[in-house]
């Protein structure tokens, strides 16, 4: 028996509290203006959401506060009843906790129970990953409807009391580059009015030998004093590397599903930043295709983003018209696709 189609069903996103912009960053941490212009020409990113607050540092919004929000959108958008869903899969870089686990507080809220869960830990390819993780498990014929997640919450690893100005700048970067949301969609392989079936996913591991791009650390009662900072990103690097991997992802996503670059309604590129995105997107060939970016809007929330993507996509497309996306992970580097046709 052939497997099913893998439609998506409906999108839901989440964003914490109010948009925060370059100049509200500068006078928070009492940089001169140019500091503020550097972001906006160099970053190219204008705004994102924190989820916590800017003046005190206390964090009002957890990723599962976030996740349990995309996630009922999504399952209200697809007018499904939690106990229709019989698989949970998410994918994060930051949650909340070592354990348990961010994906099984969040089912929990939203009143899902006795299924499989699973929660992938990766930056930004790992909503992709988490895709291509549900999607096989419904290819399986074992399960029907699949809540997928992803999403983090960056702000809570910095100081809001911290001299910016004496950081180094591969620190200052993560401090601007980044905001905070989560998203979700339902997957099944039933079809539904309006939904698109996702074509084909892959997610491919290409780090060896090469130093990470971006390292986050995790400090416990033991090691918390060692002095390493919590955040580094080699940007140079990610610089460099992201925007080859990108297009060798955007070739390797069209070979599989034998598409030609012409044939794209809708382009998802990696979203590091509003300039990064912009450089990559030119070197993807795809002639014909809507650019779907937010990155400079809402900032890099990392495994979020597709889910934002997805939610201006979908709406936009007509019956028989295509979409690629592409990500690209620089921790230890991983690239990332998937392509979409509206039915």
């Amino acid at each position: 028996m052939d497997a099913p189609d893998i439609h998506i069903r409906s999108v839901g996103t989440a964003l914490p509290g109010p948009a925060i912009d370059n100049a509200a960053l500068r006078r928070r941490f009492g940089m001169p203006s140019l500091w503020e212009q550097w972001i906006d020409e160099f970053v190219g990113t204008h705004r994102r959401h924190l989820a916590v607050d800017l003046e005190s540092g206390e964090v009002r919004h957890s990723l599962a506060d976030l996740g349990e929000l995309a996630g009922r959108r999504a399952l209200d958008g697809a007018r499904l009843d939690p106990r229709d869903v019989d698989l949970v899969v998410m994918g994060t870089s930051s949650p909340d906790l070592l354990m348990p686990a961010t994906v099984n507080e969040i089912a929990d809220r939203l009143g899902i129970d006795q299924v499989p869960s699973y929660q992938l830990q990766s930056g930004c390819t790992g909503a992709v990953q988490a895709l291509d993780v549900a999607s096989q498990m419904l290819r399986s014929g074992r399960r029907r409807t699949a809540l997928v997640l992803g999403g983090d919450t960056c702000a809570k690893h910095f100081d809001v009391t911290m001299d910016v100005a004496s950081l180094r700048p591969e620190e200052q970067i993560n401090g601007v580059l980044f905001g905070d949301g989560a998203g979700a969609v339902v997957l099944s392989t039933e079809p539904a009015a309006g939904s698109a079936v996702l074509k084909h996913v892959f997610v491919r591991l290409v780090g060896r030998n090469r130093p990470p791009g971006q390292i986050v650390e995790w400090f416990g009662r033991a090691d918390r004093g060692t002095g390493r900072p919590p955040v580094v990103e080699d940007y140079k690097a990610i610089e460099h590397s992201v925007p080859l991997l990108a297009a060798e992802a955007f070739e390797e996503l069209l070979g599989e599903l034998d598409w030609k670059n012409d044939e794209l309604e809708y382009l998802m590129p990696p979203q590091l930043s509003g300039r990064m995105t912009a450089r990559i997107t030119k070197g993807l060939s795809a002639p014909a295709a809507q650019e779907i970016s937010l990155v400079a809007e809402i900032g890099n929330t990392g495994n979020a983003l597709p889910f934002f993507q997805l939610e201006a996509a979908l709406p936009r497309m007509a019956a028989g018209e295509r979409a690629a996306a592409v990500a690209v992970e620089s921790s230890k580097w991983i690239k990332a696709g998937f392509g979409l046709e509206k039915v």
